[in-house]
């Protein structure tokens, strides 16, 4: 993984959410940190936000937050991380998380994860980065959105290339090969389009 040093993971800030997807976090940030990668995430000390920051920490890993002001006067930030940004609005730490990652790992999440995964692959696809995407369907969780993808496709708000943004993977450690591959992978579409 000689070009990823950094990755972003968007995931649920609930933790009222199954064990697996508790595990699933916990076993993303032991990968993380024991792979030498740096974390980038929203600054959350809750759910499997909180749960992925430690385990990454705990490994060894260095943890950077992004987290809204408004968001942090709620208390939710995480007080133990290698870095904490505080920043004005949704759209700077957006922003900021994009700029200090390498990769991007898609997690289950609610709203404020879909809204996060579909501007990063939006981003892709109108060639504003090229770094990897890779969306963890633990236990199905994102079966449904494979479905309407395929769907946008089908109706024609989609072209043939949408799935060449992102990849799918269905365990945690499934993740790191599939960033592994990704340069290879988006060398060879950025040659297919010329």
């Amino acid at each position: 993984m000689s070009k990823v040093r950094s990755v972003c993971v968007y995931c649920g800030s609930s933790g009222q959410v199954s064990e697996e997807y508790k595990k699933a976090a916990h076993d993303l940030g032991t990968l993380i940190g024991s792979a030498g990668l740096r974390l980038v995430y929203g600054g959350g000390r809750v759910g499997l936000m909180g749960i992925t920051a430690d385990a990454a920490l705990a490994a060894g890993g260095e943890v950077v937050g992004i987290i809204p002001d408004h968001i942090q006067v709620r208390e939710v930030d995480h007080g133990g991380l290698t870095e904490l940004h505080v920043v004005d609005s949704m759209h700077t730490r957006k922003r900021m998380m994009v700029e200090k990652s390498d990769a991007f790992i898609v997690m289950p999440g609610g709203l404020g994860t879909l809204d996060e995964a579909f501007e990063i692959i939006t981003w892709r696809q109108l060639g504003l980065h090229d770094k990897p995407v890779v969306i963890a369907n633990i236990d199905g969780y994102w079966d449904p959105l494979r479905d309407l993808l395929t769907h946008i496709r089908a109706t024609g708000f989609g072209r043939g290339e949408i799935e060449s943004y992102f990849t799918f993977v269905d365990s945690v450690h499934a993740i790191l090969p599939a960033l592994r591959r990704a340069p290879d992978a988006l060398q060879k579409i950025a040659v297919e389009r010329l």
